[in-house]
């Protein structure tokens, strides 16, 4: 990224700053391009207007956008993704200043497109089953979808971060429904429900000696080769996608999408916010409670219960 100063700092930011594996991308993705279409313009970053500003919005809008890797695109931005787009950039020119560098534009002008307000997309519990089962079902070879199997049961039961799943090592099973999770100097423990615990140990008789430390292990490839290797972010993302593709699921579902599911329907079920932030590891309980405050079911069901005029 050599039109993007401190690209890699600021990466190394995001990650420090506990973003998800997933949020990261995107914003990789999304400063790629902003940097290819400088390129393109032949201006550096440091010479940049709002005038450059509102070019690259008409540009993300136009049917004539290629991607960073100079493919034309096939598909026309929605104004959702071009504000992700947008705010990418603006996180990234915000870091420039609290760096010491100059930012040729206030990120504050950087304003995004108006949109409407978009109903949010659920898939049902019984589809989220589906999606967790699909590897028994689409695998060919028998040890991946075995694995897979268990990767996504542990993970709909413990609500994990995608990179908290992935370095799972052997030494963390506690007992055999608990998990402990070491991060940042802090252990918690997440729990199994029955099922995840029956296909953790369906995966466990067939993992092998493998003296690799990780729970999760590949089996194919290079990372096959290498004991320390473990599976990969873009992996298993990709897997969901290509499970949900199959089962015809039109909502984009990904780690973090599970890891939500789970906290959500804690929150439905009545769980205490408290409760909540001890599994998913919050630092903060104002993060945990939109998950209580998002919840449509769990508001009315208060709302029934301790409205005075309920009867």
């Amino acid at each position: 990224m050599d039109n993007l100063p401190l690209f890699k700092k600021f990466i190394t930011y995001l990650q420090t700053n506990n973003y998800s594996d997933e949020t990261i991308y995107n914003y990789t993705r999304d400063l790629e391009a902003f940097e290819f279409f400088l390129n393109k313009k032949e201006i550096p970053l440091q010479k940049i207007t709002t005038k450059v500003i509102n070019e690259y919005k008409l540009y993300l809008i136009s049917p004539e956008r290629k991607t960073a890797q100079e493919k034309q695109s096939t598909q026309k931005l929605s104004n959702f993704s071009i504000n992700r787009m947008l705010s990418s950039l603006h996180m990234y020119l915000k870091y420039l200043i609290r760096s010491g560098c100059e930012s040729p534009v206030l990120p504050e002008t950087i304003e995004l497109l108006k949109t409407n307000r978009r109903e949010v997309k659920e898939i049902t519990l019984s589809d989220q089953i589906k999606l967790i089962e699909a590897p028994t079902q689409f695998e060919k070879n028998k040890t991946v979808a075995i694995r897979n199997r268990a990767i996504l049961e542990v993970l709909f039961s413990t609500g994990l971060k995608i990179s908290e799943l992935i370095s799972l090592k052997m030494t963390d099973i506690n007992k055999p429904r608990e998990i402990l999770i070491r991060q940042k100097g802090v252990t918690r423990t997440v729990y199994l429900t029955p099922r995840a615990q029956k296909h953790l140990n369906n995966y466990l008789k067939i993992r092998g000696d493998s003296n690799s430390p990780y729970l999760f292990i590949p089996y194919r490839g290079k990372n096959a080769q290498n004991k320390e290797k473990k599976i990969s972010p873009n992996y298993l993302q990709d897997k969901i996608k290509k499970y949900r593709e199959l089962l015809s699921i039109n909502v984009p579902i990904s780690a973090d999408y599970l890891r939500h599911a789970f906290a959500t329907y804690l929150a439905e079920s009545g769980a205490s916010p408290v409760a909540i932030q001890i599994l998913l590891g919050h630092e903060s309980l104002d993060t945990t409670t939109r998950y209580v405050q998002a919840s449509d079911r769990y508001a009315e069901r208060i709302f029934r219960k301790y409205h005075p005029l309920k009867e």
